[in-house]
């Protein structure tokens, strides 16, 4: 059973969590969701097309512009009080590695940190512990936040995920997180080559059987775009295959841009699956 905020999910139930960056220069948008008004614009369409949790996001992934901690809270602190307001029953993340935005945000109404950064720094799993909240833990293969991987290696590269992810669950858990808002993530393109994240899709399996739930970020990620050989703009089908692998092999949590796409994705993998009847039955029936 996995428990975030007022939530209980079931083992074959998958979850969405829609991406809602706070940056002026994010990867996907370019900041489409800077603004307080089409953030929540974004909120409310993401919520009706089926999304259970809003991942706030105050600095972007990849290198630019220094964004203080400062900064980062100014971004997302507000904000989740406000989507706290509108919807008291959504699923509230916040994608942070800091614990001085952990603690902010906490205060403000968050269910859940997602630190895609590895434990960098080990106060935010502290953080999550003293609030009683969720902590997503993930591979990031020793990067430093905001950086780009160069020529790294892996000998094993699920077994290396499978080590620091479990070693950081079982230290959330340690601290005092709940164990049931414990999640787990491969960490796609952080800390990896392309064809590091394909293996850590194609083995996606082997971290479902550790019994953690499994969160993946994939949505229009530069494996996808490598892959294919397609710009950020032309990835969707590409980032929906890949959901429907990951779905088949296990995950339950999706880190998406496009909500009601992976949505559909979802509800087929899960009716062949035998986890979710046909919305309509009528073929043969009449």
């Amino acid at each position: 059973m996995l428990r975030l905020g007022k939530r209980e999910f079931g083992t074959h139930e998958p979850v969405i969590m829609a991406i809602v960056n706070r940056t002026p220069d994010s990867f996907y948008d370019q900041g489409a969701t800077f603004h307080d008004e089409a953030a929540l614009a974004r909120v409310e369409r993401a919520v009706s097309e089926g999304a259970a949790i809003i991942d706030i996001g105050g600095v972007k992934a990849g290198p630019g512009e220094e964004v203080t901690a400062e900064e980062e809270a100014r971004r997302t602190v507000g904000f989740v009080a406000e989507v706290r307001r509108r919807h008291p029953d959504v699923i509230i993340s916040v994608d942070t590695w800091r614990h001085e935005v952990g603690e902010a945000v906490c205060e403000a109404g968050a269910d859940l940190l997602n630190d895609a950064w590895g434990g960098v720094d080990p106060r935010l799993a502290e953080v999550a512990a003293r609030y009683g909240v969720g902590l997503v833990c993930t591979h990031a293969g020793g990067s430093q936040p905001r950086t780009r991987p160069h020529r790294i290696a892996y000998d094993d590269v699920m077994a290396d995920i499978l080590g620091v992810t479990l070693g950081l669950a079982e230290r959330a858990v340690e601290l005092g997180v709940p164990r049931e808002s414990v999640l787990i993530d491969p960490g796609h393109d952080f800390g990896k080559n392309t064809r590091h994240s394909l293996e850590a899709t194609r083995r996606l399996g082997e971290m479902v059987e550790t019994g953690w739930p499994v969160l993946v970020s994939l949505s229009n990620k530069d494996f996808v775009g490598e892959t294919l050989d397609k710009p950020v703009k032309e990835r969707v089908l590409g980032t929906l295959a890949t959901t429907a692998v990951s779905a088949w092999l296990g995950a339950q949590v999706y880190r998406v841009h496009e909500v009601a796409e992976t949505r559909q994705v979802l509800d087929m993998v899960a009716s062949i699956a035998g986890h979710r009847p046909p919305a309509v039955a009528r073929r043969g029936l009449a």
